[in-house]
């Protein structure tokens, strides 16, 4: 009885209403609220606890029986109108989708969703190849899976395809309908699929791929489920047949726009390169530069355009452009090579222009066949005017005797100036040498044309001279009153270095004050800036640039003018300096130093001081000289320096007696 009856007065128990109920009732119930079916088995236990007749029973098993057969009725009902349902939506959702790719999409997530399986996926027939491939997947995890191809035949997929019937397969490695191949096996392997269901995707008579619902793990695919995943894909493709013919038709339209565009823009790019080859053509007979060149290209092609040096240009792009022989893109910016013949000049670069014109291209091309002529004609001018310097400091080199007002008049006429100071530099370079086996490796020809080339150049920076010569190259430039010979020989062989990308030593020699009124010295001076480049070499400092100063006492040997002095301030001058300042004695105990044989102990009895005092001087002119003065080279710089101070004051005594 109903729990929230009332509870009569105490009296025997009344019987169980069900008793008298139709065995039905229970179970209409059960339907009505679409209970579980485990449900349906608590009736006849309720009815059996309360002690039922056996006829009462039976009725009710009856009555279960009855009940969950209308139940899956019910549901197969239910289950149906929702496929039906999902299917009608399905065919709405994708006759409204244009692009293929979204359409394939939406194919293969319906299908996993009608389905209700873990992995769906397409895949699409190649003509071409006469295999079928793996095309979009949903609910996969395997990259090879991903990748797979089919060839007719093989596999379940390969099967279907080829004979455009459904296959279902419960377990796949298990089922020998369908031939098994190592790649295929592997990818639904690495995938983990079991249980697979393929459908053919038809287009009247013939098969377009096919679309797969699976699972991972064995599964028993019903008929009603394979004819639901059957009628999605003819929507399927129908929707992508849809698909390909609009895009065939927008990819006609776009191609017929294109082509009136190109059509009208035609005569519109003919009108510009006309423009062009008029202004390259005014520019080359009015003598315009390799700038003028560049700027009217662009104007004309509206963007910025740049002559770049070949060690400036984009190093690839560049080397393209030079074989191909056309301007080429790199990145956002066109190259086109500036070259005569092999030789590569430069380049001109368009930047900011990604998308050029065949004809814009053509014009760039035809901006650089220009400037290369621009840049013959200058080069030309300019190996007369270094001819013209080489053959100047030869002069000055060889022949002494000149009249000084004509190596002025010569040298007015290149723009140098021989009445102001200079310096004479030794070069030669590190780099590629060859042996006529009677001497030393010597600079071929390549290398000297090279470094020729590049010293003229500088020389001509700089108002300069500048010649080929012993193997190398010398150069006369001008030098500050208080410049540094030094600094101006490092400083050379850098520049040169970088330009010709091989070691260049360079010697430098002291001062010249004005070689056109002693050209004498200009020889003197070159013997002593090659001293200087062939003591670099031997001391292993190949590349870099010295004058006899950077030599310490090796300096006296390689200089012309024996700068004793010189040699003594650079050495000892903190030293001296510091005495005549503050009345001390650091140069006479560094002497008593190195003649007790650096031994403070014996320094302190010869000065007759306490050995303290001898530790502080010499404390004090390690800070002077520097933390390395006593080092075998710097000790033995210093000694030879004590020396010539202590017979130069000995001279100046002499004299003043």
């Amino acid at each position: 009885m109903p729990h929230d009856q009332p509870v009569s007065a105490p009296g025997p128990a009344p019987a169980d209403a069900s008793d008298h109920d139709p065995a039905e009732a229970p179970f209409l119930g059960l339907l009505a609220t679409g209970a579980a079916a485990e449900e349906y088995e608590r009736p006849v236990l309720r009815a059996r606890a309360g002690g039922a007749a056996a006829a009462r029973l039976a009725a009710l098993e009856r009555a279960k029986l009855l009940a969950l057969r209308v139940r899956t009725e019910l549901e197969d009902r239910r289950r149906r109108e929702a496929e039906l349902s999902a299917l009608y939506a399905t065919a709405h959702d994708l006759a409204g989708l244009r692009d293929l790719d979204a359409v394939l999409r939406a194919i293969v997530r319906r299908a996993r969703s009608l389905l209700g399986t873990e992995v769906a996926y397409l895949t699409l027939n190649d003509p071409a190849a006469g295999d079928t491939y793996m095309r979009v997947t949903d609910g996969s995890v395997s990259a090879r899976f991903q990748q797979l191809r089919l060839a007719m035949g093989e596999g379940l997929g390969g099967l279907v395809a080829q004979t455009a019937r459904p296959y279902v397969t419960d377990s796949y490695f298990h089922d020998e309908r369908f031939r098994h191949t190592r790649t295929i096996d592997s990818g639904v392997r690495d995938e983990g699929l079991v249980a697979i269901l393929g459908v053919p995707l038809l287009l009247g008579s013939g098969v377009i791929g096919v679309l797969f619902a699976a699972d991972r793990r064995e599964r028993v695919f019903e008929p009603g489920q394979v004819a639901l995943l059957a009628a999605h894909a003819a929507h399927a493709a129908v929707a992508i047949d849809t698909a390909n013919l609009l895009a065939e038709t927008r990819k006609t339209l776009t191609e017929l726009e294109a082509a009136n565009e190109i059509i009208r823009d035609r005569s519109s790019v003919i009108e510009r390169a006309s423009d062009v080859h008029d202004r390259l053509t005014e520019l080359v007979l009015r003598g315009g530069g390799v700038q003028d060149v560049a700027d009217a290209v662009a104007e004309v092609l509206d963007g910025d355009v740049e002559f770049t040096e070949p060690g400036r240009a984009p190093a690839a792009a560049l080397d393209r452009s030079r074989t191909d022989g056309h301007a080429v893109r790199d990145g956002a910016d066109w190259v086109a090579a500036v070259r005569a013949g092999e030789e590569v000049l430069g380049a001109l670069v368009l930047r900011g222009h990604p998308a050029l014109d065949p004809v814009d291209q053509r014009t760039l091309e035809r901006a650089a066949m220009v400037t290369s002529l621009l840049l013959l004609a200058r080069r030309t001018a300019g190996e007369a005017e270094q001819r013209v310097r080489g053959e100047l400091l030869d002069d000055l080199l060889d022949a002494a005797a000149r009249d000084p007002r004509l190596l002025r008049e010569r040298a007015a006429r290149v723009g140098a100036d021989l009445d102001a100071p200079h310096v004479v530099l030794a070069a030669r370079m590190s780099g590629a040498r060859i042996s006529d086996g009677d001497g030393p490796p010597r600079p071929d020809g390549t290398d000297r044309r090279r470094l020729w080339s590049a010293a003229s150049h500088l020389a001509a920076t700089r108002h300069g001279l500048a010649a080929v010569r012993d193997g190398g190259a010398v150069l006369l430039l001008p030098l500050d009153p208080d410049g540094d010979p030094a600094h101006t020989a490092r400083e050379i062989a850098a520049r040169l270095g970088t330009a010709l990308h091989v070691p260049v030593t360079v010697g430098a020699s002291a001062p010249v004050p004005a070689p056109a009124a002693r050209p004498a010295a200009v020889a003197d001076a070159y013997a002593e800036a090659r001293r200087c480049r062939e003591a670099l070499c031997a001391l292993g400092r190949a590349g870099q640039g010295a004058a006899a100063a950077d030599f310490g006492f090796l300096g006296l040997l390689l200089a012309d003018t024996r700068d004793v002095d010189g040699f003594v301030h650079r050495t000892l001058g903190a030293v001296a300096d510091y005495d005549a300042r503050r009345g001390t004695e650091l140069l006479r105990t560094l002497g008593a130093y190195f003649a007790c044989g650096m031994s403070p102990a014996r320094t302190k009895d010869e000065l007759h001081v306490h050995v303290n005092t001898v530790a502080q001087r010499l404390e004090r002119v390690g800070r002077l000289l520097g933390p390395d003065w006593q080092s075998p080279a710097r000790a033995l710089e210093i000694q030879l320096a004590l020396r010539l101070h202590q017979l130069s004051a000995a001279v100046t005594r002499d004299t003043e007696e």
